[in-house]
């Protein structure tokens, strides 16, 4: 029995005891260190303030005036220094932080799930904004994902334990002064005492339910009481409890499931920030491609001035020599005016769509008057493939399946409803603990040298009492006062309608999940098969668009000759070149419908990221290791 004596103290100083440096470099810097690990819990960690400054990129992109810009290039800027993805960035970091105070016994907090829908382009010739359109499935994801990121969200089933160690002091210095009804107990009719209380505690709690605690207690008593025999007194007691649930709260399955559903919100947190890059990234691929197709406008629209203005100067001759009549100039003229009209309208669309473009591929928008005056020049062109590769549609959907990051949060989230079923299952169970409590006591002191009262014995002490602290310590850990108690502790709520009720709602709030799971599967199933269909609509809508703009442009030149040789007429001329305009900007529209339909099947297959080479680690440093692509000589 004596080898135990030393094992509390040894307990005691095991969970008190600072993490042993695994190096030294230096006794002041490991002073320093010890002091710093010592102090770090009750230190506030600084959050590196945010950053507004571009890639260096987007510098070597600008040459003379002009900012050139391939698809890659411009993919590669949104990656860097779009703000929809700068601000998913905090995401895994917030989740980081939630696991620490899951670890820690703490409440979860909500992970930030709302993904930003990326920038709406310039309304195009149709008047619709020319912004990604997310898939049904990506929709109901971002409409039910609310941003949560500082709410706390209330746990129900058994509490969590404090699993943090908590280290308790109390130390009291007092002077109490009694009356008493009569002198037989202390000697006199006033008992003065003079008393020093010095309490230390230290409990950790267990993922297992069990709650360990380890107290040291020490009180030091002086009075004026003649019939005591040692005066003063050092009494000392060090008590272990240990508390074990062994119903409900009892298991690491309940007490841990906290930490098990933060991991999970971690990994929820990186396909969110997988799912903002899609977006972002497929809006930006549709800014550039609308960009591609404003400028084709503009060219249309420019051939279709020169195209008025020829027929005005033609005019102009044939009213000077008499072989035409003065009205055909107005018409001529009021052509003209419409089609300048319809070009100042393509070049401004084109404008704003720049600006919308340089905004969403800037940390500080155009504030920088270089790129706020920056003419964007594109460098690559919509092409339409001769074949399109054909797959079948069920690798298609299995494909999207397995890729599309929506529905793999569903499939977490579902996961971590089950984990939390488990605390709520064992709210259901009558409450019983075992408690076992461990003191070891102590009393040493000094012969009272007060003189006893009259009558009264002479005072024989035993040396073993006398003594200070010292005596009443080796007592202790001696074990030779020791106390032991082993308790049960039983709670049974009657009905327990509570328990019921909230088991009742998690299980149909599983059972709706599931639900929304299979809704969420079919819609992705849907999305596929439309993005199919829309790629291969719009792409017999170019081909289609390309023969009509030939036959309008071979009807126009016919139609010309015939007028030059006087077999048709200036209102003929006009129609013709007015169905050349409509039907190359029909080609033009054609084509970027095709690119966007491209991009949507990409979203809708779960595709965007290998696609267009994305690294999705690069994407969260925001470091494209892609060189930019060189830039004309001016």
């Amino acid at each position: 029995m004596k080898r135990t004596h030393g094992l509390p103290l040894l307990l005691c100083v095991l969970l008190v005891a600072p993490p042993v440096p695994a190096q030294t470099i230096g006794l002041e810097h490991e002073e320093a260190g010890g002091w710093r690990r010592t102090t770090a819990p009750y230190r506030v960690k600084e959050v590196a303030p945010i950053n507004l400054a571009n890639s260096n990129r987007l510098e070597d992109l600008l040459r003379a005036g002009k900012l050139y810009l391939s698809l890659q290039d411009t993919i590669a800027l949104a990656l860097e220094n779009n703000l929809d993805i700068e601000l998913q960035r905090y995401g895994p970091l917030l989740t980081d932080a939630s696991l620490l105070r899951a670890k820690a016994g703490g409440l979860l907090r909500g992970v930030p799930t709302q993904v930003r829908s990326g920038p709406a382009g310039a309304p195009s010739q149709r008047g619709q904004s020319t912004g990604i359109t997310q898939s049904a499935g990506a929709q109901a994801q971002a409409a039910g994902g609310a941003d949560v990121g500082g709410a706390i969200v209330t746990q129900t089933g058994v509490a969590a334990l404090n699993l943090d160690p908590v280290v308790s002091g109390f130390m009291r210095w007092g002077h109490f002064t009694n009356p008493q009804t009569n002198s037989f107990t202390t000697g006199n009719n006033t008992l003065i005492n003079r008393q020093d209380l010095y309490n230390f505690n230290i409990q950790q709690s267990f993922l297992t339910g069990t709650t360990a605690s380890l107290g040291l207690s020490t009180t030091t008593l002086s009075s004026n009481a003649f019939r005591n025999d040692l005066n003063p007194t050092t009494s000392s007691s060090l008590d272990l409890r240990i508390t074990q649930r062994l119903l409900q709260g009892f298991g690491t399955a309940v007490n841990g499931r906290s930490i098990k559903v933060a991991r999970n919100n971690r990994e929820v947190s990186d396909l969110v920030f997988r799912q903002q890059v899609i977006t972002t990234v497929s809006a930006i691929i549709n800014l550039y491609w609308d960009l591609v197709s404003f400028n084709e406008e503009v060219v249309v629209r420019q051939k279709s001035v020169e195209l008025n203005r020829k027929l005005l100067d033609d005019n102009k001759k044939q009213v000077e020599i008499g072989t035409l009549a003065p009205i055909e100039i107005v018409r001529a003229e009021a052509e003209l005016a419409n089609a300048e009209q319809e070009l100042t309208i393509a070049e401004t669309r084109v404008l704003q769509q720049e600006t919308i473009l340089k905004n969403a591929l800037s940390r500080t928008g155009v504030s920088s008057p270089s790129l706020a005056d920056a003419r964007i020049v594109v460098t690559d062109r919509i092409r339409l493939p001769d074949t399109e590769r054909i797959e079948p549609i069920q690798d298609l959907v299995a494909m999207a399946l397995q890729s599309r990051p929506e529905l793999s949060q569903r499939r977490i989230n579902l996961e971590s409803s089950k984990i939390n079923l488990v605390g709520q299952k064992s709210q259901l169970l009558p409450s019983l603990d075992v408690v076992a409590a461990f003191a070891n006591n102590s009393l040493a002191g000094s012969v009272n040298t007060l003189p006893p009262p009259p009558g009264s014995p002479p005072r024989v002490v035993p040396e073993f009492f006398v003594g200070g602290f010292n005596t009443a310590l080796g007592q202790v850990f001696r074990r030779n006062f020791p106390d032991y108690s082993v308790a049960l502790q039983l709670n049974i709520p009657l009905r327990n309608r509570a328990a019921q009720a909230d088991m009742a709602i998690d299980q149909l709030n599983i059972r709706q999940a599931e639900i929304q799971m299979q809704q969420l599967e079919n819609q992705i199933r849907l999305d596929v098969q439309n993005a199919l269909i829309a790629l291969r609509q719009t792409r017999a809508a170019v081909e289609a668009a390309r023969k009509t703009r030939s036959f309008r442009e071979q009807t126009l030149d016919a139609e010309q000759k015939k007028y030059a040789l006087g077999a048709s007429t200036i209102f003929n001329v006009i129609l013709t070149q007015r169905d050349v305009a409509q039907a190359q900007s029909a080609e033009v529209a054609a084509l970027s419908d095709y690119s966007r339909a491209q991009v949507q099947f990409d979203v809708a297959t779960g595709q965007t990221l290998p696609h267009n080479s994305i690294s999705i680690d690069e994407a969260f440093r925001g470091q494209v290791s892609a060189p930019p692509a060189v830039v004309p000589v001016q």
